[in-house]
């Protein structure tokens, strides 16, 4: 059983973990790196531009797809590739759209290609979405997290490229959470867009690992196989705890909030807020009713989180960007204690979930554990057997070096 702390004491035990961190010198922003020599699949147009040429091309693509300073759509036109057709995931080509708002098909203004949203009426681009496409490039920056759903765009993308008998060319991206990997496997019967294959939360792999491990594992509808090309990226491996250097969607604004992510997503299916709706998103988390020394209010912000949780209100909690971006680096873990703590600061009561957290979650049995008072370690025990199930599933697909 875990014993009821105040949050003041959390607070505490979280000076006393910065201090050692200090005294170890391992806070998160020195541990991370975007090494010089690491070059991205998309950067490699010498390998993969030929293979397009005299080709009509299909891209998924958003403002992470960048090349430099230039992005990718700009980079192949310059280079004489006929772009016939864009497909935009959640957020949108351009990054307008808020989490979970729909996108609607539209034209590009910059380009006047045709934008076509696979997070709108449709998850799956249609057979006539495809006609006279002759391939298919996705290059999306991925966090490495089973419910952010660019992977669930990747699974309904090669499955209509398969049953139109389509190449998918990945241009492979570094995971900044791809060392390490934690969460429960997501049970068959919680299968949704957050939650698309049994895999762990945090799954440790890039989008062209995963990519492979799809058709390996035969998850498309049938089990049918997508013609598939990875570009991979050079001299990346998953012990590097890699830094990007663009946001990938508009709530996680920089690094922090990404290391922050998989542990911090579960608080979406409570009543506590994540930030949504600050300049912090992910970063924080607080409700008016516990205690802590950080306050916010959430507001309506245009393209980020409309009408967020709390919105208007003043909430108290605790601020993570230093200890808890150091924690989850130094531990390679999800972080439970937060959200155990939130939730016996509320009242311990059945009313602090919301009937999302088990999407998310992917099992009912987190949320089980927690009422009934399991400690973070015990959980998190309990996930062992399947995160080393998955383990000797995904070594099968890596095409970088290993952390183990």
């Amino acid at each position: 059983m875990v014993e009821k702390r105040s949050m003041r004491n959390l607070i505490i035990s979280t000076l006393v973990f910065i201090g050692l961190i200090l005294r170890l010198g391992l806070l998160a922003q020195g541990g991370l790196k975007t090494p010089d020599n690491i070059i991205c699949g998309a950067e490699r147009t010498d390998v993969y531009v030929e293979h397009l040429k005299g080709r009509q091309v299909g891209i998924v693509a958003n403002p992470s797809s960048m090349i430099g300073d230039t992005h990718l759509i700009d980079t192949l036109l310059s280079m004489g590739v006929f772009v016939k057709v864009i497909f935009c995931p959640e957020h949108g080509f351009r990054g307008q759209g808020d989490a979970g708002e729909l996108i609607k098909d539209h034209k590009d203004p910059i380009t006047g290609i045709s934008v076509i949203s696979v997070y709108g009426k449709k998850k799956k681009p249609d057979p006539k979405d495809l006609l006279g496409v002759d391939i298919i490039i996705f290059d999306l920056q991925d966090v490495g997290a089973r419910f952010y759903t660019y992977i669930s765009t990747l699974h309904y993308i090669m499955e209509a490229a398969a049953e139109q008998d389509k190449e998918v060319l990945i241009l492979d991206r570094p995971n900044p959470n791809g060392f390490y990997v934690a969460g429960p496997i997501r049970e068959e019967g919680l299968k949704s867009f957050v939650g698309m294959h049994p895999i762990p939360v945090v799954h440790g792999m890039t989008i062209g690992e995963y990519a492979k491990m799809i058709n390996g594992e035969g998850w498309l509808t049938g089990s049918i196989r997508c013609k598939l090309n990875v570009i991979a990226c050079e001299n990346y491996d998953h012990l590097c705890k890699y830094r990007l250097l663009v946001k990938p969607s508009p709530n996680l604004p920089n690094q922090k909030s990404i290391i922050l992510y998989p542990s911090l997503c579960f608080f979406e299916g409570t009543i506590v807020s994540i930030g949504r709706g600050t300049a912090l998103p992910f970063q924080i988390f607080g409700h008016p009713e516990i205690s802590g020394d950080f306050q916010f209010r959430p507001v309506s912000t245009p393209g980020a989180s409309l009408h967020p949780k709390l919105e208007g209100k003043l909430c108290k909690g605790v601020d993570l960007r230093e200890y808890g971006v150091a924690r989850v680096m130094n531990e390679n873990e999800i972080i439970l204690e937060w959200i155990i703590q939130a939730f016996q600061e509320l009242g311990s009561s059945a009313d602090f979930f919301t009937a999302y957290f088990d999407t998310l979650a992917g099992t009912s049995t987190v949320r089980e554990q927690i009422i009934k008072g399991w400690s973070a370690d015990d959980i998190r025990a309990f996930w062992g057997k399947g995160i080393a199930d998955f383990k000797n599933i995904r070594k099968q697909y890596l095409l970088y070096p290993d952390f183990e």
